[in-house]
């Protein structure tokens, strides 16, 4: 069973049609069995986005809230969500430095970390990091992970 860490460049286009939501649709689809990790900060951050996109009247009232509503959903029973620990902070802190991350994606890349380490520890296969964004793609790389950006595709 495949595991895919979506940042939340990725797992938006789930919720928001745009450039790469079609891709995301297919790894996300409960049919097609895959894993699909989170940072828990995911849930502020796609909060965020909504509201963004509402208030630059990119969707309508309407649409942002069932957009949201369908995430938390997601969240809650889909989704497998990688918790912020201390040490997953300190991680993150060195990430950032290492790479000159923004401090939410130094988070995010260490949350996937977390999340392949684990994978790994039970022998199973290691998992893809879906991102949107080419600079934490590139940092991802360098902490060998394997890379697929959405945008990519159609």
């Amino acid at each position: 069973m495949p595991a895919y860490f979506c940042d939340t460049s990725a797992i938006i286009k789930r919720y928001i049609k745009e450039k790469g939501s079609q891709f995301v649709e297919g790894i996300a689809d409960l049919k097609s069995g895959n894993k699909i990790f989170l940072a828990q900060i995911a849930q502020v951050e796609i909060a965020a986005a909504i509201a963004r996109k509402q208030r630059g009247n990119l969707l309508t009232q309407a649409d942002a809230q069932n957009a949201l509503t369908l995430f938390q959903y997601d969240l809650t029973n889909n989704y497998l969500n990688i918790e912020i620990s201390q040490t997953l902070l300190n991680e993150a802190v060195s990430i950032a430095t290492k790479h000159a991350l923004r401090g939410y994606d130094a988070v995010q890349l260490s949350s996937a970390m977390q999340a392949n380490f684990e994978l790994l520890q039970k022998n199973l296969s290691p998992l893809v990091f879906v991102s949107a964004d080419n600079e934490l793609n590139a940092a991802a790389i360098s902490e060998g992970l394997t890379v697929e950006n959405p945008n990519n595709y159609p």
